[in-house]
């Protein structure tokens, strides 16, 4: 088996898929690495030497390339390379009011439909959240941060919402992960995801709306903090 084939196990023989799901693949390893800074603002970031390291060919790289570019986490300068970009706090505060508008929908409906069930499984993602805080887990805490605001729309029939909201954020979670530990204290951060569920939970949209937008105003009190204190990271 080939080094790509043991990095990505395809059950389709179709050489298109192959490539297609192959270019997915490393979308997803780049933007992580974006996103979690292991990329930093303003690098260069090689084709080749990303081809190398994943053991696969340089044109899914290639690609992936373009579709971060089109999410505004990479730049492609002709003739130059292809370089991280820089965090945008003017886009990071549009993506935030766009995010706010879309999710106060969410658990707005969520409130009216969520089921016992569903409103299970929210407690049990705070409840690791929880235990990622007892542990000073950042990434985890995170990771399990997505989980919980991507279960608000899928119990809701709103993963389309989701998707949408998964290209647009980008730049907000990269702020998120540079933020950690010194920004909002991750146990601020679960009591407010506490008081969306506890809302949705007695079947309160005004309550579950309130709660939501308190949430995602925090980015907007650590924002001006963290551009200052890292002013090599931001544009604007």
């Amino acid at each position: 088996m080939s080094t790509t084939d043991e990095l990505f196990p395809l059950d389709d023989d179709s050489h298109t898929t192959r490539q297609g799901r192959m270019a997915n693949r490393v979308f997803d390893a780049l933007r992580e690495a974006i996103v979690q800074l292991k990329l930093r603002p303003g690098n260069p970031i090689s084709e080749a030497e990303v081809a190398r390291q994943l053991g696969v060919s340089r044109q899914p790289v290639r690609e992936s390339f373009i579709k971060l570019a089109e999410v505004g986490l990479v730049e492609i300068r002709p003739q130059r390379g292809t370089f991280v970009m820089l965090i945008s706090i003017r886009q990071v505060q549009n993506v935030r009011f766009v995010r706010e508008a879309i999710e106060v929908a969410v658990v707005r409906k969520a409130a009216l439909e969520a089921s016992p069930k569903r409103i299970e499984e929210f407690r049990r993602i705070l409840e690791a959240q929880r235990n990622a805080e007892r542990q000073g887990d950042h990434i985890e805490f995170l990771r399990l941060d997505e989980s919980f605001h991507q279960s608000l729309a899928y119990s809701v029939d709103s993963d389309y919402a989701w998707r949408v909201l998964e290209n647009l954020k980008a730049q907000m979670d990269r702020v998120r992960h540079l933020s950690m530990p010194d920004a909002t204290p991750i146990d601020v951060l679960v009591g407010q995801h506490a008081a969306i569920v506890d809302a949705i939970a007695r079947h309160a949209p005004d309550d579950a709306e309130a709660a939501t937008r308190t949430h995602l105003s925090e980015i907007l009190l650590s924002l001006p903090r963290l551009a200052q204190a890292h002013p090599e990271l931001f544009s604007d």
